[in-house]
Order: C-alpha cells, then sequence, then structure tokens
C-alpha cells in the first residue's frame, strides 16, 4: 500500500486529535502522526472501527455533538484534523436536520473549543459543495450550486473555517475532497470503488449506473493524508483547496480496471441512472499545487491495484 505520509512535511510533537479517526481518511492520518505525535482520536464508531486505530493514538468514543465530550477531547490539543461527519448523501437527504447536527453544528461548537484553545483546524470539505459543475475540471472559485443536504452542510462549514480566520484570528484550512478511495473505507456509503470491488470479489455483475460515461477524479487516500499534512503547516490559512488528481475517468474505465486488478470474469452490467447524478467531476488542484506544494503521487491503476492486492484478489 502506498505511504500515508508526507516524508518532506514536518508535523512531529504535536498534541493532535482527529475526529472520526476510527474511520476511512481519520484512521490513515492517525497511522501518519502517531510515530511523532500524541494521537487523540474521537469517534463515536457509528461507521469506524477501534481496530482502525493504530497502537499508541488514545481512542476516545463519543458523539461529536456533545459539547462537553468535545472540551474534553480538546484539553491541551494544538492541532486538530476534523474528520467526523453524516458522509452519505442519500441518508443526508433522508435525514436533513440529523446531517446538519453532526455535520453543521457540531463543527462549529468545534471551531469555537479551537478558538480558545488557539488549535490549528484542517476540516474535511467535499466537492460535492459544487454541485452540477459548469465545467471541468472545477477550480475553487467556480459557482457552488450543492444537491443535496451533505453538499450544503459542506458548504457551510467551508465558509464558517474562513470566517473564523477572517473573524477572529483562527488558523483553519478546509480542504474539498473529491473521491478519495484506499483500504478501510465504508462501502455502505455507496463508495463506487468498494462497490465495484465487492461485485468483481463475489463474480459479479458489476453494476454500473446510466450509461457509465459520467466521469470522475479519484484520489487515493494517502494523498488525501498527504495534502492534510500540508494544510497543517501552510501559511496560507482560510483558503479553501481542492484535494484530488486533476484527471478524471469514466465509470466505465474503473469497472474495467476494477475487473482487470482482481482477475475476476465478472460482467459490467448497465442499470437505471440515479436521480440527480452528477454527469462530470473533476478538480484543478492548481492552488493547492502552488500554496501547499501538494502533488498526487498514486495513480488510479496503482492504487486499485495495490488495494486488490491488500484484500488477497490478486
Amino acid at each position: 500500500m502506498p505511504e500515508a505520509t508526507a516524508p518532506d512535511v514536518d508535523v512531529s510533537n504535536r498534541t493532535v486529535l482527529i475526529t472520526g479517526g476510527a474511520g476511512f481518511v481519520g484512521s490513515h492520518l492517525a497511522e501518519a502522526l502517531v510515530a511523532d505525535n500524541e494521537v487523540r482520536v474521537l469517534d463515536d464508531l457509528s461507521g469506524g472501527s477501534p481496530d482502525n486505530v493504530p497502537a499508541g493514538a488514545e481512542l476516545i468514543e463519543g458523539d461529536i455533538r456533545d459539547p462537553e465530550t468535545v472540551a474534553d477531547a480538546m484539553a491541551g490539543v494544538d492541532l486538530v484534523f476534523h474528520q467526523a461527519a453524516l458522509v452519505s448523501v442519500e441518508q443526508s437527504i433522508e435525514r436533513p436536520q440529523a446531517s446538519h447536527r453532526i455535520n453543521v453544528d457540531a463543527t462549529v461548537e468545534l471551531l469555537e473549543r479551537a478558538r480558545q484553545t488557539d488549535a490549528r483546524v484542517v476540516l474535511a470539505s467535499s466537492a460535492a459543495i459544487y454541485g452540477h459543475p459548469e465545467s471541468v475540471p472545477v477550480a475553487e472559485s467556480d459557482p457552488k450550486e450543492p444537491t443535496s443536504p451533505y453538499g450544503i452542510d459542506k458548504l457551510s462549514i467551508d465558509h464558517y473555517a474562513r470566517r473564523y480566520r477572517d473573524l477572529y484570528g483562527l488558523e483553519a484550512v478546509p480542504l474539498r475532497y473529491f473521491n478519495v478511495y484506499g483500504p478501510r473505507q465504508n462501502p455502505e456509503y455507496s463508495a463506487v470503488v468498494s462497490v465495484f470491488f465487492r461485485q468483481a470479489r463475489d463474480g459479479g455483475p458489476v453494476t454500473v449506473e446510466g450509461d457509465g460515461e459520467q466521469t470522475r477524479d479519484f484520489v487515493h487516500v494517502s494523498d488525501v493524508v498527504r495534502a492534510n499534512l500540508l494544510a497543517a503547516t501552510t501559511d496560507r490559512v482560510g483558503e479553501p483547496f481542492n484535494v484530488g488528481t486533476g484527471t478524471s475517468v469514466t465509470v466505465n474505465e474503473l469497472a474495467e480496471t476494477v475487473i482487470e486488478v482482481t482477475g475476476s470474469d465478472a460482467d459490467i452490467e448497465h442499470v437505471d441512472p440515479r436521480p440527480g447524478d452528477i454527469r462530470h467531476s473533476e478538480a484543478d488542484v492548481s492552488a493547492a499545487r502552488e500554496a501547499l506544494g501538494y502533488e498526487p503521487t498514486v495513480s488510479l491503476e496503482d492504487g486499485l491495484r495495490e488495494l486488490a492486492e491488500a484484500q488477497g484478489l490478486r
């Protein structure tokens, strides 16, 4: 598996809190940081697992919506990576109030605590804030028309991060993730790579929604970790940055590559398109490249091949 570290970035001797650190991106961040920092993980384990938390990190089981839990977890913290969220677009549509409480209210509480303790916060935002892009690649300044409560929530915390910088001097950096994939991803949240891997492993069919010519920018979790560590040390606080690869593939191409790297004999089957599905998505990462020194390092084929090997499918 690619290294989830940024060797050229010195994030050490800090007291670090990772919310959602027993989940997908958060656990990879914990792995990258635990050797050189005091790492705390705050997670309610609704979507993560204690097994994902590396040895040496402290697991605090609790709800990000509880102010006392957040206050205790934040005590003495220098740096926060805020990954905890309700990440399912479908669940946000079914439960918009719960989505807002988890994704927005809890984030504002966390930012307020960070303001009091003078901690830097790196926040997980999302490409969902752009909605249906007018054109690709999508730059940070492009129009934002989210099509779900989840996208609206992420746009809200993106704004809050910048306003907390402007109003209170809080060092906050929102990162707008595109389609992240890699080990330990939870397939329950319709992550297409995880779904395709499961279907290929089970002999298929690999189900592609619609004609499969919709495009996505798939970024490996190790590159997302790298972006987070760079954001933890940049002087360009308060600015949002896209985190993707700057390239995209069709969902058909993704399905074909998954079948190839897993050695599966599964067929591809097209099913009804998902209502409201975004047609094209691709990140313009030039701002992150210029300001953070971010450079994606893992090609999609390499990342999928290593994921197949990690799952014993090769």
